[in-house]
């Protein structure tokens, strides 16, 4: 076996029963998935990592770029600003069929304002980083030498990693050692 990488855990490939009949229809059937050995990080991307590869690269997230008015045809283009949606709770139960119940697009809103442009993330270098679509996740994991889990990664989805990692009895960022 390869040397460890800094700050991963190894997690044993092998056959393990995915999905659930009791929740959302995406996770039917329960059937049997097989993963390859793989290497996941011990913890989930801090806020700290995040903006060290942000500086070393001036990366911009997907949330801090302009959207186009072509992808949102019926849209107020004035409406049409970089942001993100934010959680709200609720002050009592909703119905879970409209997540606008509890998620706001909030313009300015993004990994380094998460609540939105009056916010900072000045305490938060240890928390994990939010407000980052797959495609910042793939720039980051690439910049710190490591993948997210794909189809290729030895799994029947990119699931199957998560909840292998899961079902060993620990949490996981969703970064692989490539």
């Amino acid at each position: 076996m390869a040397a460890t990488p800094e700050g991963m855990t190894f997690v044993a490939g092998g056959w393990f029963r995915m999905g659930s009949p009791d929740f959302y229809p995406e996770e039917r059937p329960v059937r049997e998935v097989e993963v390859d050995d793989f290497w996941i990080d011990e913890h989930p991307v801090t806020v700290g990592e995040f903006r060290r590869f942000v500086k070393a690269t001036n990366y911009v997230t997907k949330a801090e770029q302009p959207l186009n008015p072509a992808d949102y045809p019926d849209a107020d283009p004035a409406l049409l600003v970089p942001g993100s949606l934010v959680f709200h709770p609720t002050r009592e139960p909703v119905s879970l069929d409209d997540y606008s119940a509890w998620w706001h697009y909030v313009p300015g809103a993004m990994w380094e304002r998460p609540e939105g442009p009056e916010s900072d993330v000045y305490t938060r270098g240890r928390h994990p980083v939010v407000h980052v679509a797959h495609e910042d996740a793939a720039a980051y994991a690439a910049w710190a030498g490591k993948a997210l889990p794909t189809e290729a990664s030895g799994s029947t989805r990119p699931a199957a990693a998560w909840t292998r990692r899961s079902s060993a009895g620990a949490t996981s960022s969703g970064l692989a050692a490539s």
